[in-house]
Order: C-alpha cells, then sequence, then structure tokens
C-alpha cells in the first residue's frame, strides 16, 4: 500500500543498518510469541466451550449414524419382510380371489404371524415400508367400499412419483364422488390430473373431471376438461368418445 508524503520533504539516502534489521525481526518474533501467548490463553479459558462445542458436534454426527446404522437400516428390513405377506394378501385380492374382503381385511390387519399395513404403519413409522403401507391401506380400505378411512390413508401418504400420488389422489376423489361429496370429489380429479402430465393419469382424471363437473351443471367447467384430452391425449382411451361428452355439454349453461 503507498504510503502519502508531505511536499517538500527529503529522504536521505542511509547505508543498509544491520542492527535495525535484527531489531525488526526480534520485534517480529515478540509480537508472534505475545500471538501464541494470547491464543494460548483464550484456549485456555475458553477450552471448556471449545471441547463441549466439538464433543456436542461428534456427538451430533454418531448419533445421526447410529440412528442410521443401528436403528433405522434394520427397522427398515424388519418392515420390509412384513410388508411382503400384507402385499401378498393384497395382490391376490386386486387378482379377483372369490374371497377378495377377506383379502384385503388380512392385508390390513394381518395373518400366519406377520404384521398386516396397519400394524407396519404403526410400529414403522419413518420407513419406505410404512409409507407404501398406507397407500396401500387407502386403496384396501376403497375396494372395502371404506371410503372415509380410505381418504384418511391416501391423504397421508408421500411420494415423489407423481404418477403414483397422481393415483392416490385420484381413488381420494373416487372416494368422495361414493360419499356424494362431488365438489371434493371435482378438487381431487382436478389436482390428480395436474399431478402428472402422462398419457396414463391425466386422461382418466380428466374425464372424471369433465363428468363430475357436468353433474353439478357447470357444463363450461365440463367442457375444459373433456377438450384437454381432445387436444393433448388424443391417442388416450378416453379421447375415443370425447366427442360425445363434447357435444353433450355445448349447450349453454
Amino acid at each position: 500500500m503507498a504510503t502519502y508524503k508531505k511536499k517538500g520533504s527529503k529522504t536521505k539516502k542511509k547505508g543498509f543498518d544491520s542492527s535495525k534489521k535484527e531489531s525488526t525481526t526480534a520485534e517480529v518474533f515478540e509480537t508472534l510469541d505475545v500471538s501464541a501467548s494470547r491464543s494460548e490463553r483464550f484456549v485456555a479459558k475458553y477450552q471448556n466451550y471449545i471441547i463441549g462445542f466439538v464433543s456436542l458436534a461428534v456427538i451430533v454426527v454418531l448419533g445421526y449414524l447410529g440412528y442410521e446404522n443401528l436403528i433405522l437400516k434394520p427397522k427398515s428390513e424388519e418392515a420390509n419382510n412384513e410388508l411382503f405377506t400384507a402385499q401378498n394378501y393384497f395382490n391376490q385380492a386386486l387378482n379377483g380371489s372369490e374371497k377378495s374382503d377377506s383379502l384385503f381385511l388380512l392385508s390390513l390387519n394381518g395373518g400366519d404371524g406377520k404384521y398386516g399395513f396397519l400394524d407396519i404403519i404403526k410400529n414403522y413409522s419413518g420407513t419406505n415400508a410404512a409409507n407404501l403401507s398406507t397407500y396401500s391401506a387407502g386403496m384396501a380400505y376403497y375396494n372395502l367400499n371404506d371410503f372415509e378411512n380410505s381418504i384418511d390413508y391416501l391423504q397421508n401418504f408421500n411420494s415423489d412419483d407423481k404418477v403414483l400420488k397422481s393415483l392416490a389422489v385420484g381413488v381420494i376423489g373416487d372416494s368422495f364422488a361414493e360419499l356424494n361429496q362431488l365438489d371434493d370429489a371435482l378438487d381431487a380429479y382436478r389436482s390428480a390430473a395436474n399431478l402428472s402430465s402422462n398419457s396414463y393419469t391425466s386422461p382418466k382424471f380428466l374425464l372424471k373431471a369433465g363428468n363430475i363437473a357436468s353433474l353439478l351443471g357447470r357444463k363450461s367447467e365440463a367442457l375444459k376438461y373433456y377438450k384437454r384430452i381432445k387436444d393433448l391425449f388424443p391417442k388416450s382411451p378416453e379421447a375415443n368418445l370425447i366427442e360425445v361428452q363434447i357435444g353433450k355439454n355445448s349447450t349453454k349453461n
């Protein structure tokens, strides 16, 4: 950094003075000694706090790793083992077994000494198995015509998979429709259709949203859903008869 010099001052040239160099060097070492002693005093004064802070950080890290490896991981493995049996009952029921209601109940409550979805949710909270059990429980309750429980469980299901989440929200809509809560059903179908833009779930729930809107007498709104199917998903099964629905709702409200 440049230093400011007053006008008129002259700098006298002098020969190299080794004594000054030695003096400066001594001052530097003295400064370092002072700084070191200050650091030592700081550490000595606050060592309990420093040790405590470091110890706490170590405990937090070890605690997390311990929880991850000693608790969560084994817990997840146990939950997955329990889920296998419950899901097997559920799949058998979906495959059209004559005893489907009994199998859905077994999937919920357990059998053969294994947990059902409800016990997995209760005993293995925080695991992926518990979250998937929440989804499957909601679906099982829907198939058992227990629409209130279906809604409760499916609303608690979380997933980053937008298609799976869309299916869950769509069944919430179906449950509301079964309970004749048509406005709630329409909201759910609209959300399900918008969660994931794909040719499987989107046209399915757009059609249901259009049908409910039409039942509510909101024909212009119904037309918006039908036309989205026609324009965005022309190759979907729902598009095959969409012109009929458009024709039915084209008259003024």
